[in-house]
């Protein structure tokens, strides 16, 4: 996990701010064990791709003035359903976008103040078909069930 961290912030201390899209930088990191025993670090921002499965930030901009949200996913494996929430302050709940397929979750919002987007790719299957949302105090929650058998399309979800 040091090793990684190293990395992260050897990356962020030889950006180019300048060269970077929009006037506010920002950029994050969690970092925890998995239930496999494994340490994890995911980050979110619009200032690098500093994980290495996403794209440079410089090669693919964000929108302007688009904000990535903190994003944390959970399997509960007990109740067998995926948990994704998502930070998102100063916005109402009639502001969300939600869009769920089998293996991401598509989060978007936009005020006349703020605008966020994410997507959030799942390492399990979903069925978004049956999948809720509620929106309180600036915290998304969306919890969808693990998918059973068949195929399903991408489907909306209604935040609660």
């Amino acid at each position: 996990m040091f090793e990684e961290f190293d990395r992260l912030f050897g990356e962020f201390r030889n950006l180019d701010f300048e060269k970077l899209p929009g006037e506010t930088k920002y950029f994050g990191y969690s970092a925890y064990i998995g239930p496999d025993g494994i340490p994890h670090v995911k980050t979110f921002g619009n200032v690098g791709a500093l994980e290495p499965k996403r794209p440079a930030r410089l090669e693919t901009p964000e929108p302007e003035g688009t904000r990535e949200p903190y994003a944390d996913v959970m399997v509960d494996e007990k109740n067998r359903e995926v948990i994704v929430t998502a930070e998102m302050p100063g916005i109402e709940k009639k502001d969300i976008k939600l869009n769920a397929t089998e293996r991401e979750i598509e989060i978007s919002a936009e005020t006349k103040d703020r605008k966020y987007y994410k997507r959030v790719p799942l390492e399990t299957e979903i069925d978004p078909k049956k999948t809720d949302a509620k929106y309180n105090n600036g915290i998304l929650e969306v919890k969808a069930a693990l998918k059973g058998q068949g195929k399903s399309q991408g489907h909306d979800i209604k935040v609660g």
